[in-house]
């Protein structure tokens, strides 16, 4: 060091006053002895003066780098070894030094990426111009930072993977999503369609009541006309025998039965195979050529629809109560499970 500075002392008188080649000379001069200041100041004219890929342009960075390293200036001596880096790039300088201090201190740093990416163009460049020192300069650290990069590629990979299954997760939880929502949809739809049917059902109901209603009042009212027009012309005799026959009643019974047979098989369309499972098989009930619904039947519809009083059933179907009672009795007694016989009534389900 002490022949270097003489020597460069001995040059200084040689070089152009004022000239890049002196000024970095000069600079290189005042570091060496210690006088930062002068030596940054001298450094900074320089680079103004001369092209960012010139030769002299990184030296002259590269010796700021040391100056600001000297004096504990971080960030400025890490700002400068990238600009002399950048200006041997530009300059294409294959003898780098910049480039690999600026790898060791990107290791230094934990940033293993880019202290890989420096050290390996710096090392491909001093085999390809022949530097054995730098050579060895980059092999020294280079091993510990490529261990070190394959690490963080290894982490790398390891966080691939768990993406990758936490992805994996969240597909498998959205399938499940979509397929529950599917069947939720086709419930709804199905839901919809029942929903559909039973007002269907309410809408015939009603209309089919509405219709036995103005066929009673109707009849109620002939049946007004013909007692008054008996009672007019003195034949009391004929309107005593007309009751006493029950034929109206009859008539009547007979209307109303149709109109709830049609109503009740259509909202209960296989309500007499229903009925027939509850019952063992040889008393099973069946029913005559164009009879919707018989008497025993009849008895089990009112059961379903909630109307459980024989009270109740007979006024309906203009029986007695003890007759309904025997009816009720017997039906039981025909089930397969007598106890249970007027519970599985009401499991019977409607076509909604």
């Amino acid at each position: 060091m002490k022949k270097s500075q003489d020597a460069q002392a001995k040059l200084l008188p040689l070089l152009e006053d004022g000239s890049p080649r002196f000024l970095l000379n000069q600079g290189e001069y005042f570091f060496y002895h210690q006088q930062y200041s002068r030596a940054k100041a001298v450094l900074l004219l320089l680079l103004d003066r001369i092209p960012e890929e010139d030769n002299l342009y990184a030296r002259a960075c590269h010796l700021l780098a040391d100056i600001a390293k000297a004096r504990g200036e971080h960030n400025a001596y890490v700002y400068y070894l990238a600009l002399s880096a950048i200006a041997d790039t530009r300059g294409a300088t294959l003898e780098v030094s910049s480039l690999q201090e600026l790898g060791r201190i990107m290791y230094l740093h934990g940033d293993v990426r880019h202290a890989y990416d420096y050290l390996s163009a710096a090392l491909s460049e001093a085999v390809e111009c022949n530097a054995p020192l730098r050579i060895i300069q980059s092999s020294n650290i280079f091993p510990i930072i490529e261990s070190a990069h394959k690490a963080e590629l290894r982490k790398s990979t390891v966080r691939i993977y768990i993406v990758m299954s936490i992805m994996a997760v969240l597909l498998a939880v959205l399938a499940i999503t979509l397929y529950v929502l599917h069947r939720k949809n086709r419930l709804m739809n199905r839901m919809a369609v029942k929903l559909e049917e039973a007002n269907n059902t309410k809408d015939v109901y009603i209309s089919q009541f509405l219709n036995l209603c103005s066929i009673y009042m109707d009849k109620l009212n002939q049946f007004n006309k013909m007692v008054n027009r008996k009672i007019t012309t003195g034949k009391v005799d004929d309107l005593l025998k007309l009751t006493k026959q029950g034929k109206f009643i009859e008539e009547q019974s007979k209307e109303f039965y149709d109109v709830f047979d049609d109503a009740f098989l259509h909202i209960y369309p296989s309500f007499v195979s229903e009925v027939n499972k509850l019952l063992r098989e040889e008393e099973r009930i069946i029913l005559r050529d164009g009879e919707k619904l018989n008497t025993d039947l009849r008895i089990i519809a009112f059961m379903r629809l909630g109307i459980e009083e024989s009270t109740r059933i007979a006024q309906m179907l203009n029986y007695s109560v003890y007759t309904i009672y025997t009816y009720r009795n017997k039906l039981k007694n025909r089930a397969i499970s007598r106890d249970t016989f007027e519970e599985d009534v009401m499991k019977i389900k409607s076509m909604a």
